[in-house]
């Protein structure tokens, strides 16, 4: 008889994967490019909640779960949240029991997180793969953010400030993945190679959810 994972507790193999980087590296390009390679089917991609407002393009349920602040505290103050994190002025938050379901089904799991979310699943989480996602240089990433001119000249300062620390924090990941510019592909495939890397090493590892 096949044995069932306890509560909270992951299928054999199945990995807990963050993707971590300073605002306008290209987590979001990353991923989706992600999604359109051959290994979808077996990852679980978190859509994380926000209380910040959809950019054009997003789409609500698929990019966020765009929610009031009101709604948002609901849910951590429930202790529905693997992690919550105030960011450049809005909250963002990982939904925990979609974490624990796509792990006891066999999933790896991807979670897009800053680079404070992050800092506290690997406490909770300690087996948890951290991959951090670095522009080719500061000036490249500085650009990016100008040129996506999604934000005030108020909010692009304060990101660019924020970048040049988060990239400080590089060294608390496990591994460092650079994504050159007009090289989404090679990134994403970067990625799924280290992730496979892990799966073989740790094969039997089963991820526990507190």
């Amino acid at each position: 008889m096949t044995q069932q994972p306890a509560v909270g507790e992951g299928a054999p193999g199945a990995q807990l994967v963050i993707i971590s980087g300073p605002s306008g590296v290209g987590k979001d390009t990353i991923i989706d490019a992600l999604r359109r390679r051959g290994r979808h089917p077996d990852y679980h991609y978190v859509v994380t909640c926000t209380t910040r407002g959809p950019r054009p393009g997003e789409v609500p349920g698929v990019s966020y779960q765009f929610l009031t602040p009101a709604s948002f505290r609901e849910l951590q103050d429930a202790g529905q949240l693997l992690e919550a994190a105030e960011v450049h002025g809005n909250w963002y938050g990982t939904p925990r029991l979609e974490v624990i379901e796509a792990l006891a089904a066999g999933h790896d799991v991807i979670l897009k997180i800053d680079v404070q979310g992050a800092r506290v699943v690997k406490e909770r989480v300690p087996e948890a793969l951290l991959v951090f996602i670095v522009p080719p240089s500061l000036e490249a990433l500085f650009q990016r953010l100008r040129s996506r001119a999604t934000e005030t000249a108020d909010e692009l300062e304060l990101r660019q400030r924020n970048a040049a620390i988060e990239l400080a924090r590089q060294g608390d990941y496990d591994r460092v993945v650079v994504n050159e510019t007009g090289e989404i592909d090679r990134t994403a495939a970067e990625i799924e190679a280290i992730v496979e890397q892990e799966k073989r090493r740790s094969a039997d590892r089963r991820i526990r959810i507190g």
